[in-house]
């Protein structure tokens, strides 16, 4: 009787085992930013962008340089100004100032949304290619190293390539619908 005690539960204790092995969740992680460097489209949108962004730029010198030729006269002028005068050319470059900084802010605002209209598609897809293979792989997480949340990680669980021959391979097709 001692003896099949013993059997019982061995098989019992065996069979907890695998139980709590098949129940173990699988993870595994991926670079975003290694995905987003190799994702088709993403530096055709990037170049897009700082092409874009160049006009931007040369409004802001444009401003820049006239603020600064008025800030230069009124200096070179500053002493044979009247008061009066003085306080009206002052007051003429806080008021060019105020503008340039409203305009570098609108400017800011009109790049990051631009930037996110450009980049949203490819984020899109970069997801969807994620959670696909997340699911044939049966995977419970899936982290990400660009976020810098995970310290070490072996090798073998990282999905990265996976998930850029993925993209790449779906690429084609998605980049003519996004433009």
């Amino acid at each position: 009787m001692r003896a099949h005690a013993f059997v019982l539960a061995g098989v019992l204790l065996l069979v907890s085992a695998l139980a709590a092995e098949a129940q173990t969740p699988r993870i595994a992680y991926i670079d975003s930013q290694a995905i987003l460097q190799e994702a088709p489209g993403a530096q055709e949108a990037q170049q897009e962008f700082e092409r874009e962004m160049q006009g931007f730029q040369q409004e802001m010198e444009r401003m820049g340089e006239e603020l600064q030729r008025l800030i230069q006269s009124y200096q070179q002028q500053q002493a044979t100004l009247s008061q009066e005068a003085r306080q009206a050319r002052e007051n003429e470059i806080r008021r060019k100032e105020m503008e340039y900084q409203q305009r570098a802010e609108e400017l800011e605002m009109q790049a990051d949304a631009r930037r996110r209209a450009l980049v949203e598609p490819i984020l899109d897809r970069m997801s969807d290619a994620i959670e696909a293979i997340r699911e044939e792989g049966n995977y419970a997480m899936i982290f990400d190293v660009a976020s810098r949340a995970i310290i070490a990680a072996d090798p073998a669980l990282d999905l990265t390539s996976q998930v850029i021959e993925r993209l790449r391979a779906t690429g084609a097709g998605a980049d003519s619908e996004d433009r």
